[in-house]
């Protein structure tokens, strides 16, 4: 697979850049996409991202990305200005109490760099957001638990102009959140990538097995039983889980993949697509990206037809990047138990990068072996992948 996002001069592959981008309104939805690094935040651009979030040196909750300094989130919002897009920085951890005085300064510098959001999830910031940064706009995280429409409407009385609702909500509960708010914040749901399952406070295992609902007064305090992993290639030899000082860790063996129903997402009220992986490389968010915006591209094609399905082609570049096996989380229901394998699927991997097109010939950036003989893919912004069989090699 070669991403061409460096493509120039031809126009078979030019693709152009914002032919997707269409007005913001409640009927055609927002794609986000995660950026980690400079890498990724090219890659969300080129192939048709209308906007990205990104987190800073602190205060994000992927501490593992490369993430932004200060000079580095100026260039990124720039960089996503120029584009035609929006930039969102996280701030979406729960600071404590030690942690509150380097705050103000962090704020300061996401609206000098010219975000246009704040991603939040704790009050005490929000308020902090409002007075440092009242020129970004305050998304509410999912990691708030906003999971009904007196939530949504209070947190847009308090300043929020979206609020990213709980994973763990149907179609329905959605629809019906957006019916009773149909004037309140924008609505963001993940579409795509890894879920979450947590013990802690806001904890679904006890729904999961046992259902009774912790969030509701009934938790049967599942994270006081004793648990065990074992390996299915060391039968009896278990492992205990246990909580360190990092955290606890349950297991998920599902990734989110909602591209066959971006027609019901937007009829929902879906403001915005997330697109789940700032700890991901530049090709998932190229692939999963330009798959997104083929789907929302064609929905809007149709004339938001709520009958509307993208091509099997779209579902398939889902299928190429790394992931686990897809399902649709709590979208249609509470989902069963899945006892299938869990690990990653890495069907393609990157060739090359493609750094100009003259002549009639494509010069790339090698990545991984390939050989004469082989087919690669081109992926092509706001197209199909195209194939290119590889009949000779010359240094």
């Amino acid at each position: 697979m070669i991403p061409a996002q460096n493509f120039s001069g031809a126009e078979n592959f030019s693709a152009p850049l914002l032919d997707g981008r269409m007005t913001m309104n409640r009927r055609i939805p927002e794609i986000l996409a995660p950026a980690g690094d400079r890498e990724c935040l090219a890659a969300a651009l080129r192939y048709g991202a209308d906007a990205v979030y990104v987190g800073g040196k602190q205060f994000g909750m992927r501490a593992s990305a490369a993430n932004f300094d200060a000079q580095g989130l100026k260039e990124a919002a720039d960089t996503a200005h120029q584009a035609g897009a929006k930039l969102y920085v996280t701030c979406n951890t729960l600071p404590h109490e030690g942690e509150l005085e380097r705050l103000p300064e962090f704020l300061q510098l996401v609206q000098a760099a010219g975000a246009d959001a704040l991603i939040v999830a704790d009050l005490g910031v929000m308020a902090l957001a409002q007075r440092y940064a009242p020129r970004c706009d305050l998304h509410v995280s999912v990691q708030l638990g906003a999971v009904n429409s007196a939530a949504v409407r209070r947190l847009g009385e308090l300043g929020a102009a979206r609020v990213v609702l709980s994973r763990e909500l149907s179609l329905g509960d959605i629809a019906r959140i957006r019916e009773k708010n149909p004037d309140g914040p924008e609505l963001e749901c993940f579409v795509h990538g890894s879920q979450c399952l947590s013990v802690s406070g806001r904890c679904l295992l006890s729904h999961v097995l046992t259902g009774r609902d912790a969030n509701r007064g009934d938790c049967a305090q599942p994270c006081r039983w004793r648990y065990h992993l074992t390996e299915e290639k060391r039968p009896g030899r278990y492992f205990p889980v246990e909580e360190t000082q990092d955290g606890s860790y349950i297991l998920d063996a599902n990734d989110l993949c909602m591209i066959e129903h971006v027609a019901a997402l937007a009829q929902a009220g879906v403001t915005s697509l997330k697109i789940e992986g700032r700890a991901k490389a530049a090709f998932y968010v190229a692939g999963t990206v330009n798959a997104y915006r083929m789907a929302v591209d064609g929905y809007a094609a149709s004339g938001c037809s709520p009958e509307y399905h993208p091509p099997e082609w779209g579902r398939e570049e889902t299928e190429k990047v790394s992931h686990r096996p897809y399902g649709t989380g709590f979208y249609f229901g509470i989902p069963g138990q899945n006892v299938r394998a869990g690990g990653y699927v890495r069907p393609y991997e990157v060739a090359a990068v493609s750094e100009e097109w003259r002549d009639g010939r494509l010069r790339v950036s090698q990545r991984n072996r390939f050989f004469r003989g082989d087919v690669l893919e081109i992926l092509v912004p706001g197209k199909k992948p195209l194939s290119l069989p590889v009949s000779s090699l010359t240094k």
